[in-house]
């Protein structure tokens, strides 16, 4: 690991030895400068991550040095030191990029921890940035697979709503084709890439306890509110909002979101004060919402204050020629999460996906291949090596019928096959699944963790 780098510009004597002594100690690579001049031209060649500056030299002032490092890098922490300490000059030295201003005499343990905490700003602010690469790398347009016409519309539609202002957006499309990914793609290709992406399924859990995730709670609110706690609407400002499965939201709380996207306010349970904040709601749903509203399940006025910006995803056997894409894309990945030598895939078994129906639609087609990959013996995937369709029902009376074993039997695996087996016909549908094996959807997913299926 690289040592920071130290840059001392101070023209007395015991003081820079001091600042050199104390930052070697702490393991840093410390040059010095006795002049200002001196210490640009220091900055001109070499890369710091530190500069304790004197604001009084005996070329130019610090202040002089501040303006000629213009524009500032910003992983470099500039600390101003100085004997003349007044309000003016620390502000102006903030206003062009100091991280902190110290007077002399300084106590250097004070000074250290000063440091310390430009340091570890810089450190966040490199961590943030890397994320957001990494967001955008995973997320960009361009990751998205989709030659079909239909999808290189999405592509237009999607870039100019991530460009957009757009404050609600109404992701419509069948279970499994993209949604979650689709909105990620919007937040981390828009202006908000910077701030939260948070992710909420409306069916996960019950009212009371959605209630307080969406719009947080204040201490005593409830028997179990112990403290208060913000909710993800005040954790996500600045930043997008993803309610999933938004057609399965209770009634009492498709009222309070639609007063949240008329006034951009809010209040916590059991608060008073409105809060107000700044987020982008993306919902998305698999149902017919328009039955849902017609049976009067789905408020009307929230679904025409969410549809402004309506974004409807095809299902992937409209999507001709984008199903061998996806497949390609997908054994390549696995091949190289699997390391296995897989080179490609038979035309036979191009032919068998493409003519299959895929009611689980992308979900379905990325656990098809996976299982192939992970269990073929062959360098090139052929037909056989994929099971397709549902798996064949058992009655109740053949559940009911069931037999201990004499040897006994390890629970945890029987419940691991009955876990993969939900998931498989219904083709990786958790809320589905969750319904066969009648547990909640958190339950659900705390035995997918449980058994390494997440």
């Amino acid at each position: 690991m690289s040592k920071t780098r130290a840059l001392i510009i101070e023209d007395e004597k015991l003081i820079r030895w001091s600042l050199r002594q104390q930052l070697l100690e702490e393991g840093f690579l410390v040059d010095e400068a006795e002049t200002g001049r001196d210490g640009l031209a220091k900055l001109a060649r070499e890369t710091y991550d530190l500069v304790t500056l004197d604001y009084k030299l005996p070329d130019i002032s610090g202040l002089d040095v501040l303006t000629e490092m213009q524009p500032l890098d910003g992983d470099l922490v500039v600390i101003m030191i100085t004997a003349f300490s007044n309000v003016e000059d620390a502000v102006e030295a903030m206003r062009l990029g100091a991280f902190d201003y110290v007077s002399k005499p300084f106590k250097m343990d004070e000074l250290m921890m000063t440091i310390e905490r430009g340091l570890e700003r810089t450190r966040l602010q490199r961590r943030v940035r890397d994320f957001r690469a990494e967001m955008q790398a995973k997320f960009g347009m361009d990751r998205v697979i989709g030659a079909c016409r239909s999808m290189q519309e999405l592509f237009q539609t999607v870039r100019d709503i991530a460009a957009s202002g757009a404050s609600t957006i109404f992701i419509c499309g069948e279970s499994g084709t993209g949604k979650d990914l689709l909105a990620k793609t919007i937040h981390y290709n828009s202006d908000r890439a910077d701030h939260p992406f948070v992710n909420i399924t409306c069916t996960a859990m019950a009212e009371t306890l959605l209630e307080s995730e969406l719009f947080g709670h204040e201490r005593g609110a409830f028997t179990d509110a112990k403290a208060t706690k913000k909710g993800l609407l005040e954790m996500a400002d600045g930043g997008t909002v993803f309610l999933d499965e938004v057609g399965d939201m209770p009634p009492v709380l498709q009222a309070k979101l639609l007063r949240f996207l008329e006034e951009k306010q809010f209040r916590r349970v059991g608060g008073l004060a409105d809060i107000a904040v700044d987020v982008r709601v993306i919902a998305a749903t698999n149902r017919n919402i328009h039955k849902l509203v017609e049976d009067g399940k789905f408020r009307e006025d929230l679904f025409y204050r969410l549809n402004i910006i309506p974004v409807r995803l095809p299902p992937l056997r409209d999507r001709g020629d984008d199903i061998r894409l996806l497949t390609h894309h997908f054994v390549a990945m696995f091949a190289t999460e699997f390391r296995k030598t897989i080179t490609g895939i038979t035309r036979d078994a191009e032919a068998k996906l493409a003519s299959y129906s895929w009611p689980g639609n992308i979900r379905e087609l990325r656990n098809a291949i996976e299982r192939a990959v992970l269990l073929t013996k062959r360098d090139v995937l052929e037909a056989d090596d994929f099971v397709l369709g549902r798996v064949r029902e058992q009655s109740g009376e053949a559940i009911q019928g069931l037999q201990l074993p004499t040897g006994g039997v390890d629970l945890d695996k029987v419940e691991e096959q009955l876990v993969r087996q939900a998931l498989h016909r219904t083709a990786g549908n958790q809320t589905q699944a969750a319904r066969l094996l009648t547990l909640s959807r958190d339950q659900l997913r705390y035995r997918m963790q449980k058994y390494g299926l997440l």
